[in-house]
Parts: structure tokens; C-alpha cells; sequence
């Protein structure tokens, strides 16, 4: 199912904020935490410092959006799924 507007609307407009606050305020501490913290290894701008192993291209594969609507959840008890989101 989707989520009422009403929950949608008032997620926006108490979570988002705490959010974008919570982030900012990390992103202005960021460079000094860096700078304490191996400032000299960028695995995004240097691929050879990437220590994770390498994902072979065979094991990738396309899931097309169409193909998601016939998941079949029918097997699923809704009380339960309930029970997990509080």
C-alpha cells in the first residue's frame, strides 16, 4: 500500500528539517575530522587506493520497472508488517 498524504506532508515537515540540520552540521565538521582520519586516502577521486574487492560484470543484471509489479506478497501477514514499522 502507499502512505496517507497526511503522513507524507507531516514527515516533511518535522523529519526532513532535523535531517538537513543533522547533515549540515556534519558537513561543517567533515574537513577536520579528515584531517585526523587517513586525510590522504580519496578512493573516489584515486581507484587504485579502493581496497574492496571487484564485482564481476557477469553477476550484475537489468530488473526492469515492469517486472516489479508482479512480486507476489500474498504469503505476507499485514499485522506483522505493522507490528516491524512502530
Amino acid at each position: 500500500g502507499s502512505l496517507p498524504k497526511w503522513v507524507v506532508n507531516k514527515s516533511c515537515q518535522l523529519l526532513a528539517p532535523k535531517a538537513m540540520k543533522r547533515l549540515y552540521k556534519g558537513c561543517l565538521r567533515y574537513p577536520e575530522w579528515k584531517r585526523r582520519h587517513q586525510p590522504h586516502l580519496k578512493p573516489w577521486l584515486y581507484p587504485e587506493q579502493c581496497q574492496l574487492p571487484a564485482l564481476a560484470l557477469s553477476e550484475l543484471s537489468l530488473q526492469h520497472a515492469a517486472s516489479l509489479d508482479n512480486i507476489d506478497e500474498s504469503h505476507l501477514d499485514e499485522a506483522s508488517d505493522e507490528d516491524s514499522l512502530s
